[in-house]
């Protein structure tokens, strides 16, 4: 199976580097504006790939993802760069989608050019739109990482409040990967137990904690960067796992971004995930409250590609 990934930046090299850790390509073309930059990436990784399944990775331009079964899009501008750090901002990552438009708009014609059969994961920040801007610029077949890395925090902090393993914990965020998203509350179980009512007796304790909870997840990039300067081992994992489910067909259900037509936009809800990307959407059961929220935050993102100009 072979594998592009677009952008040699932190990102970029943290997709490199899991997708080489798991073992789930047989080839890997790194792209960037900058060739010098994704060959010394390349040429730092393999190395250290020489411990790991055997794999092919190279630097290249855009023909050099001819046959591509799968392209991860890294490439833009970042939260940091862009000036997306600001927790009271409502806008978000969505502060980023002008200059990141402009990116794909250069991009995304020489990458369909180049493999027009193959899977597009966009990576980069806010991936949802940008997911819309790709099939706006003729290329159909995309994905967006969607709140897939914003579930999984959900359930690390509700499996270290409550003194579990996340992997026992069952929550999901929807909607936008940004300031709109739904923490799905009402279907958050461990052992099939309600999530809140193991975290607290009272309404008022259980509204703080929840209030608590969802600031961490929602801001956690901003706490990362505060830190390390990019946010970018916990999506380059992300990314890997979802290259991993389509290019074994595995059929995982996971929350992932894709266009809804019900909705009009890209944005995430449980899917069937396989190799020809979101097979099945499974919107799940959830309150009025949580159904009004993510049909608010389908609202945002549309008014976000309304102002796009292609």
């Amino acid at each position: 199976m072979k594998v592009g990934i677009i952008g040699a930046g932190a990102v970029g090299a943290a997709c490199l580097t899991a997708l080489i850790t798991r073992g789930c390509a047989r080839e890997i073309v790194v792209v960037n504006r900058n060739r010098e930059r994704a060959r010394g990436l390349v040429t730092d990784a393999r190395y250290g790939a020489v411990l790991l399944p055997a794999i092919e990775l190279r630097d290249g331009d855009y023909a050099d993802l001819k046959d591509a079964d799968l392209i991860l899009l890294t490439a833009g501008l970042n939260e940091k760069t862009g000036g997306a750090t600001d927790r009271s901002d409502p806008r978000g990552r969505l502060r980023l989608l002008d200059a990141n438009v402009a990116a794909y708009k250069e991009i995304v014609p020489r990458l369909h050019a180049a493999a027009p059969q193959a899977m597009v994961l966009v990576v980069t920040d806010p991936p949802d739109p940008l997911a819309d801007v790709v099939r706006m610029l003729g290329h159909e077949r995309v994905l967006s990482t969607g709140t897939y890395l914003d579930s999984l925090r959900f359930r690390y902090h509700l499996g270290r409040r409550l003194r579990v393993s996340p992997a026992s914990v069952e929550a999901q965020v929807l909607g936008e990967h940004g300031t709109s998203e739904v923490f799905v509350w009402s279907s958050a179980r461990i052992a099939g137990a309600p999530a809140l009512e193991l975290l607290a007796e009272s309404e008022d304790d259980r509204a703080k904690l929840s209030k608590d909870i969802e600031d961490e997840v929602r801001y956690a990039n901003i706490a990362i960067i505060e830190g390390i300067g990019a946010s970018q081992h916990g999506i380059g994992m992300v990314s890997a796992r979802i290259a991993e489910i389509v290019l074994r067909d595995e059929r995982a259900v996971i929350p992932i971004g894709s266009f809804n037509h019900r909705y009009g936009v890209t944005l995430t809800l449980p899917s069937v995930l396989g190799h020809d990307g979101a097979i099945e959407i499974c919107e799940p059961a959830m309150s009025e409250g949580e159904r009004q929220a993510l049909q608010r935050s389908a609202e945002t993102l549309k008014s976000a590609i309304e102002q796009i100009r292609i």
